[in-house]
């Protein structure tokens, strides 16, 4: 018997057992015209009178232990023996766990549970409690009508740790409340005002307060089994909030729910994704979540990974399968089928796989395994019919986010279209839709355009690299003549052609052609000439002359199976410039983030050879009436500390790439407003405007502009240059330059230089400043020319 009480909640009314009520119910039957019934209420209402305290009630539980032997006789017809092993009832008082008598079956579930077990409501927070117990004051003494009976559970562990819930039943025959001198009056108002304030917990104090109402008697509880139910209800609500979980706990939450389903510790949860248009599985794209149909493997063509019956029933007919012993079946088919040995191979005994369809499309694989031979079955694989529709609608939800996240990525890659300008593109979509709807014809879509707006550009550029990606090819072709030339001269010695001779001095021609003068088509006529006339030589040879086969082998190994040349520096060349781009992209999209929390901008970047980058910052593009030229200057500043962060994780990791290159980074400032459209045919901002196109000239030529009465470039590896045409300019990105260089982002050293005139623009000037590249693992600072002397 269960004695504990929870001092630590409090409730409007103080507790006293007793079964006056139930005694008043003998009495009656003591009159019955059924002697039996009479003789055996007489017997009960005798001990009651010997024991006057079981009518009066008592609040000191450890009464309990001394009459112990009376009220097991006074509820005997509460707990039928006939019944003891069937129904889960104990005496309680309310919203407690004292147990003044009980069924065998219920004792025998808290035994399974062990000693350290306490029975605790496990859905209702402490305030709602006392409400609770406010609103039996309210029924019972009062009379109004207010319901706040809330299904009230208990989770008991059962014998092999598995949770099981209870829903409880109360039975309020047997109670009797009574105010004391302590409780305030209760009128109709107060329950008015109650109706609308159920949050308010002091309200409900204030007119119930703690123990001013007395609790007379007991309640009979039943609990009823509803484990099944309440982890379809549990899997439904971790379905539901899919998008809230963490997501290396969510299969571990998922299989806990199927254990509470199947009543097993030993079951484990696996997805495998179907794909229609190769008809393959493939592992969903958690790292946490298995298939253990495809085992280690990532996709799998599903013939490759189910037998023909397996495939038949899940594939074609969108059935359960099921295997209650996979052992048995692999020893049967000697490990052939290939669901039988991959689950084998897992120590998996038995399995259910289910498909998750919807109107006749597999969308994916619910795949339940054990290590247990037998705890899986087709009869039970019955259990998931009522969770499988849950589930197929967290896997359609699942799909739509993915295909909506790849269509992201689609739109951030190809087609995008920044966050802080989207809002007037769908101001144009929707007044394009209503046009539409409105029968008007050829509705336009409306200008997109920003007026008013600061530019800010910059770039992180590969130094020469026309001139490394000519010399890669150079390299390649070179390599290839001289393959090409050692056969022939050897197959020349073999079979004495006079058509080796004249490839030979075509041979010669082009080794001239390379080491004179490097043309555009010389590339082209090489790959034709090795494409047309070499291959078909090559190939006849393979197979006539043994002697060459080697050499003719280690030729085709070496040439590219796409491009058809030999492509070996051209792809350090590329790799590289593909990796620097990533690598930069990579790093100025996460800094954005920042930048975009300090004060909304259009920001776009441009992959060449290097990263360029475009924002726009002013209040036409927030739409809001909060733009001040401080978010401005604080983006300039930004802007410049990206480029040295850039900088430094570039030559931090220049070891990494294939190809030694050298980068470097530029900044153009233009201080006036201007305007920008969006271009639909070519699906970018532009400026819009004469005036404003002189940006746009500069930006495309001042990388390549020189020293004003020099042949130097302004643009300077191991340098940050800072271009602008006004004196205000020039003022103000001193300031950032002197406070970068005391957070030793810039050296000491710095040059303001004049440009050379651009066509059509003039007076360009710049500040030119040494980056500091940092040694993170030596807190060492120092110039890319410090960097190339630490080289040598």
């Amino acid at each position: 018997m269960l004695k504990t009480i929870d001092t630590s909640i409090t409730f409007p009314f103080s507790v006293k057992i007793g079964f006056n009520k139930l005694l008043n119910q003998y009495d009656a039957l003591s009159k019955s015209e059924n002697e039996i019934i009479a003789k055996k209420a007489k017997s009960i209402l005798e001990i009651a009178e010997q024991n006057p305290i079981l009518k009066e009630g008592f609040t000191d539980y450890s009464i309990l232990s001394e009459y112990q032997k009376e009220v097991k006789i006074i509820l005997q017809d509460v707990f039928s023996e006939v019944l003891t092993l069937n129904e889960i009832k104990f005496a309680t008082i309310p919203l407690q766990n004292i147990v003044l008598s009980s069924s065998q079956r219920f004792k025998n579930i808290v035994k399974e549970a062990g000693e350290e077990f306490d029975l605790v409501i496990k859905n209702m927070p402490d305030d709602d409690l006392y409400i609770f117990g406010c609103t039996i004051i309210i029924s019972m003494y009062y009379g109004y009508k207010l319901n706040f009976k809330r299904p009230i559970y208990y989770d008991i562990p059962d014998g092999n740790g598995i949770l099981r819930t209870y829903k409880v039943l109360y039975n309020a025959d047997f109670i009797e409340i009574l105010p004391t001198k302590d409780a305030p009056e209760f009128t109709k108002a107060d329950y008015e005002e109650l109706l609308d304030n159920f949050d308010n917990i002091d309200l409900w104090k204030e007119k119930f307060p703690p123990n001013s109402y007395q609790f007379k008697g007991f309640v009979v509880s039943s609990m009823f089994d509803v484990t099944d139910d309440q982890s379809i209800s549990n899997i439904k609500s971790t379905l539901i909030q899919i998008n809230k979980r963490e997501k290396k706990t969510f299969i571990e939450n998922f299989e806990n729910v199927f254990q509470r389903l199947f009543n097993s510790n030993n079951i484990k949860v696996g997805f495998s994704i179907f794909t229609q248009e190769d008809n393959s599985l493939t592992r969903a794209y958690q790292s946490n979540i298995k298939s253990f149909l495809l085992n280690h493997q990532e996709t799998i063509h599903c013939k490759d990974a189910l037998c023909m019956f397996s495939y038949d029933k899940l594939i074609k007919d969108k059935n359960y399968y099921t295997i209650s012993d996979v052992e048995k079946l692999y020893q049967l088919t000697q490990g052939k089928e290939p669901q039988l040995k991959a689950l084998h191979e897992q120590g998996i005994e038995s399995a259910i796989f289910a498909p998750i369809a919807e109107d006749g499309q597999l969308l994916a694989i619910l795949e339940l395994v054990s290590n247990q031979k037998g705890e899986l079955n087709s009869i039970n694989a019955n259990k998931l019919i009522d969770v499988m529709p849950f589930i197929l609608t967290a896997v359609k939800r699942a799909k739509e986010e993915e295909e909506n996240e790849i269509e992201a990525i689609i739109q951030r890659e190809c087609t995008s279209i920044h966050p802080s300008v989207r809002w007037k593109f769908e101001e144009a979509a929707r007044l394009f839709k209503k046009e539409q709807e409105e029968g008007k014809r050829n509705p336009n879509f409306k200008r997109i355009s920003f007026d008013k707006v600061y530019p800010l550009f910059g770039q992180i550029d590969v130094k020469g690299s026309s001139k490394e990606r000519n010399e890669a090819t150079l390299k390649d072709l070179q390599l290839q003549l001289k393959l090409v030339k050692n056969i022939i001269e050897k197959a020349s010695t073999l079979e004495d052609l006079i058509i080796y001779q004249q490839i030979k001095f075509k041979i010669d021609q082009f080794e001239d052609h390379l080491k004179q003068q490097f043309k555009v088509d010389t590339e082209q006529k090489l790959t034709q000439f090795f494409n047309k006339e070499i291959e078909p030589i090559f190939r006849f040879q393979l197979n006539k002359q043994q002697q060459l086969k080697e050499d003719i082998e280690d030729y085709f190994n070496k040439i590219d199976d796409t491009l058809k040349v030999i492509y070996f520096y051209r792809k350090n060349f590329d790799d590289t410039i593909s990796l620097i781009n990533k690598n930069m992209a990579s790093i100025i999209d996460r800094k954005q983030i920042e930048a975009q929390s300090m004060y909304p901008h259009f920001f776009e970047r441009f992959k060449t050879d290097g990263v360029e980058h475009n924002m726009y910052i002013g209040e036409s593009i927030t739409k809001e009436n909060s733009f001040n030229e401080i978010y401005l200057y604080n983006l300039r500043l930004w802007q410049m500390q990206v480029m040295c962060e850039m900088e430094n994780t570039y030559y931090n990791h220049q070891h990494q790439y294939p190809k030694a290159l050298d980068v470097a980074s530029m900044i153009l400032v233009f201080n006036q407003p201007l305007s920008i459209r969006f271009r639909t045919d070519e699906k970018h901002f532009d400026v819009d405007g004469t005036y404003n196109a002189r940006y746009e000239v500069v930006k495309k030529r001042v990388d390549k502009a020189n020293i004003k009465g020099t042949d130097e470039r302004i643009t300077q590896k191991g340098k940050l240059t800072i271009v602008y045409s006004q004196k205000e300019d020039e003022k103000e990105y001193l300031q950032y330059v002197k406070f970068l260089q005391a957070k030793k982002r810039l050296a000491n050293n710095l040059e303001i230089l004049e440009l050379d005139d651009l066509q059509g623009v003039t007076g360009l000037k710049a500040i030119r400043v040494d980056i500091l590249y940092n040694d993170k693992a030596e807190d060492v600072y120092f110039t890319y020319k410090d960097m190339l002397k630490d080289k040598k």
